[in-house]
C-alpha cells in the first residue's frame, strides 16, 4: 500500500484521488484550501462517492510515498508549501499539469530527479465544489523508466490508463502544439466551432508552426504534418466545446496562457527562434485577464 497525497482537488485532482482511493489499495490524502468531506465523481461508466482524508493546513501534512500535483501551472509557489512536509522522506512528485516546464516549476522545491512530468488526457470539469464530471476515459503518459513504471503501477485496478513512453519530451510538445492553437478561441470567446473558419485555421497553424520549431530545438521529434492533424482534431470536437483557457476566461479565473503560449515564447528566445504569433497571443490573453480600467 502506498501513501499518496493529491494536491489540488479540482477536476483532475478529484478524479485521480477518487480512482486511487476506490481500489482500497492505497491511503489517499487530498490537500485542499477548503474543508471537503466527500465528493461525487461522475464518469462515463459509473458514478461513485469518494471520501479521502482531506487536509487544509500544510503544517499537518505527513510524509508520503507519492505526491500528485494537480493544481494549475501558475500555482507552483502556493503548491510548494505542501511539499516541504509531504516530500520530506524522499517522495516522488508527479506533476499533472499543462505545458512542458514541469521540472522547471518545481525544481526550486524538490530535487529534480524526483519530479515526474505527467501528460494528462482527461476531459473533465468541476461544475460544483463537490462534483467532478469526467467526460471521457482518463489516460496519463509518463516516461518509461523505473520511477515512471512505479507511478503507472499506482493505478492498477482503476479505470485510469497509464501509458509509458521512451520520449516524454516529444509527448509533452505534441500536446502543447495542439493546446497552443486553442489560445485563439479564448481570445475570441468563441467555442471550438471557430476552427471550421479557414481564417482561424490559418492563424492557428501559424501559432502551432512556431511551437513545432521551438519543440524541435528542445529535442522533441515533431513532423511537418502536425499542424494539419491538430486542426482536424479541433474540427472533430463538439462545435460548442470550450478549451480550458476559454472556460477560465469566461469564469473570471486566471488562465494558464503563460504555461502554454508563454512557454513557447520563452524557449523560443532561448534558441533564437522568433515567435511573434505566440507573443501576441500571450500578450492579448494577459491584457484580457486584467480588470477594465
Amino acid at each position: 500500500m502506498a501513501k499518496i497525497a493529491v494536491i489540488g482537488p479540482g477536476a483532475i485532482g478529484g478524479i485521480m484521488a477518487g480512482w486511487l482511493g476506490r481500489t482500497g489499495a492505497h491511503e489517499v490524502i487530498v490537500c485542499s484550501r477548503r474543508p471537503l468531506t466527500e465528493f461525487t465523481l461522475e464518469t462515463p461508466k459509473e458514478t461513485f462517492v469518494a471520501r479521502p482524508t482531506v487536509l487544509t493546513d500544510p503544517l499537518t501534512a505527513p510524509a508520503v510515498d507519492w505526491v500528485l500535483v494537480t493544481t494549475k501551472a501558475y500555482d507552483a509557489e502556493a503548491t510548494a508549501v505542501w511539499l516541504q512536509r509531504l516530500a520530506a522522506k524522499g517522495a516522488s512528485v508527479a506533476v499533472l499539469q499543462n505545458g512542458v516546464e514541469h521540472r522547471e516549476r518545481f525544481a526550486p522545491y524538490v530535487p529534480i530527479e524526483r519530479i515526474l512530468p505527467i501528460l494528462v488526457y482527461c476531459p473533465a470539469e468541476r461544475p460544483e465544489p463537490t462534483r467532478m464530471l469526467q467526460r471521457r476515459a482518463a489516460r496519463l503518459v509518463v516516461q518509461d523508466d523505473p520511477r515512471g513504471r512505479d507511478f503507472a503501477s499506482l493505478f492498477a485496478g482503476t479505470a485510469v490508463k497509464v501509458d509509458t513512453t521512451p520520449d516524454i519530451t516529444t509527448a509533452l510538445w505534441e500536446k502543447l502544439v495542439l493546446n497552443a492553437g486553442g489560445a485563439l478561441t479564448a481570445i475570441l470567446l468563441q467555442p471550438n466551432g471557430a476552427f471550421h473558419d479557414a481564417r482561424i485555421g490559418e492563424l492557428a497553424t501559424a501559432i502551432m508552426r512556431e511551437c513545432v520549431a521551438v519543440g524541435r530545438a528542445e529535442g522533441a521529434v515533431l513532423d511537418d504534418a502536425m499542424m494539419e492533424r491538430c486542426i482536424e482534431v479541433y474540427k472533430k470536437e463538439p462545435r460548442d466545446g470550450l478549451n480550458s483557457l476559454h472556460a477560465d476566461r469566461l469564469a473570471g479565473r486566471p488562465m494558464e496562457s503563460d504555461a502554454r503560449n508563454g512557454a513557447i515564447v520563452r524557449l523560443g528566445r532561448k534558441h533564437g527562434i522568433p515567435t511573434p504569433y505566440n507573443h501576441m497571443a500571450t500578450l492579448l490573453l494577459d491584457l484580457l485577464s486584467r480588470p477594465a480600467v
